[in-house]
């Protein structure tokens, strides 16, 4: 069993003092969020004008209040990644006005978190300029779900930053699938391995048996992927390749393809986000991929009918993001959430 989220009573004394909002496009989420933490999402008014600017106001009082933004900034299916940072920025920015004491930003998916370093020369470090953004409305905290470099993500902010991890959401599934079968972990590149090492530790305290971890290596060069080495004992294993989010489905793919020939006995891909660009609906159908476990972090608009959406499953992130933002509410410490009892 995984860590439990508990429904907050709405009868607590401190609950005058939150305020939940959910801005257009994460209102589905947002509202399963509140559900979760047994309140109501704080209302607010979105207007777009003739031009494209906008704005967005509280229609609640949030002086002296912990106010809670949830956005997801993917792109789509109503606007980029761009126009739902704009937005939350501006609205942040009027929450601090209108007397906020605490805005904390819940980000399931963080636009840009992938550009976190310099790869060449003169290139930019996104995520450093991302963090100065937030700060520069008034932010005073962030929390996000399986973000791309923990260590880059928390060095790129001053105010207080939370990368929560996904595996809490996805080993129930992993476990319900696997049944009695051997399980083996499997990083489709190097860099993934903390991600990876993470996810098979929890597994292991849930499941009370050893669970193997395998590497795929893999290196990127102009749009060019290459590396042979594979390192791992998969034989007659069901493996999970793991990762922080699927994009086109390429790196999954080779992954998946790489452990069964090596002797996997099946696949299931687990990732956070599930991005599905275009062409993922072809290179996920491959056979080589039996099962696809995302979050609800980013809705899978762009998946037709077919193959691909028939065989994703996908895993509520509401409860983990109640449960964190009733612990920071209440001053409580989140280093528990990744624990797990048999």
């Amino acid at each position: 069993m995984t860590a439990t989220f508990r429904t907050w009573s709405p009868a607590h004394s401190a609950v005058e003092r939150l305020r939940v909002f959910a801005l257009h496009g994460t209102d589905v989420l947002g509202g399963e969020i509140a559900r979760s933490l047994g309140c109501e999402l704080s209302l607010l008014e979105e207007r777009t004008f003739e031009d494209g600017e906008h704005k967005i106001r509280p229609l609640e009082p949030v002086a002296g209040c912990d106010v809670y933004v949830v956005h997801s900034l993917h792109g789509g299916p109503e606007e980029s990644p761009n126009d739902k940072l704009c937005r939350m920025l501006f609205f942040v920015g009027a929450l601090k006005d209108a007397g906020a004491a605490r805005v904390t930003a819940i980000t399931p998916y963080l636009c840009y978190a992938r550009k976190d370093r310099r790869t060449k020369a003169q290139d930019p470090v996104t995520i450093r300029y991302l963090a100065a953004m937030f700060e520069a409305a008034g932010v005073d905290a962030i929390v996000t779900l399986e973000v791309h470099n923990e260590s880059a993500f928390e060095n790129a902010f001053r105010c207080p930053s939370v990368a929560l991890s996904a595996a809490p959401l996805l080993i129930d599934k992993i476990r319900s699938i696997a049944g009695g079968r051997s399980i083996c972990v499997v990083s489709p590149d190097l860099g993934g391995g903390k991600r990876a090492d993470l996810l098979r530790e929890a597994l292991e305290k849930v499941a009370g048996r050893p669970i193997g971890k395998a590497f795929v290596e893999k290196h990127r060069s102009s749009g060019v992927v290459s590396g042979d080495l594979f390192a791992g004992e998969v034989v007659n294993a069901l493996c999970v390749v793991v990762d922080d989010l699927v994009s086109t489905g390429g790196t999954l793919v080779r992954a998946a393809k790489t452990a069964r020939a090596h002797g996997a006995s099946g696949v299931i891909a687990c990732v956070a986000h599930g991005l599905f660009m275009p062409g993922s609906e072809s290179a996920l159908a491959d056979f080589s991929i039996d099962r696809i476990i995302a979050t609800d972090s980013v809705p899978p608009f762009r998946l037709p009918h077919g193959p691909v959406l028939a065989k994703l499953e996908t895993v509520p992130a509401a409860p983990l993001f109640a449960e964190t933002i009733r612990r920071l509410h209440h001053h409580e410490t989140l280093a528990d959430l990744l624990l797990y009892q048999s």
